[in-house]
């Protein structure tokens, strides 16, 4: 074998060798990215479940206040607010 066939083939067995290689290690990263992907959503979906129970449980406060006490809006506060008490007072 001459010496240029065995460069070459020991050029291309080397690319092949480094290209096998590097696409390993790119799919383990990609398998490893998309696992983060997984983990995170799974995180936010933990998030909004605590999320949605505080409000559930916000809401049943409000309902439980609203049942105990009277609630004015604010609207009808101030429209009491604007009239005066006798029509005497104006000046």
């Amino acid at each position: 074998m001459s010496r240029a066939s065995k460069l070459t083939l020991m050029g291309t067995s080397l690319f092949a060798v480094t290209t096998v290689v590097f696409v390993h290690f790119q799919q383990q990263a990609e398998k490893a990215a998309m696992h983060e992907g997984v983990v995170r959503d799974m995180e936010q979906q933990r998030i909004k479940r605590e999320r949605q129970l505080d409000f559930d449980m916000q809401r049943q406060l409000e309902a439980q206040y609203k049942q105990d006490q009277t609630v004015h809006a604010v609207n009808e506060i101030d429209d009491r607010k604007d009239k005066p008490a006798a029509m005497g007072g104006l000046r």
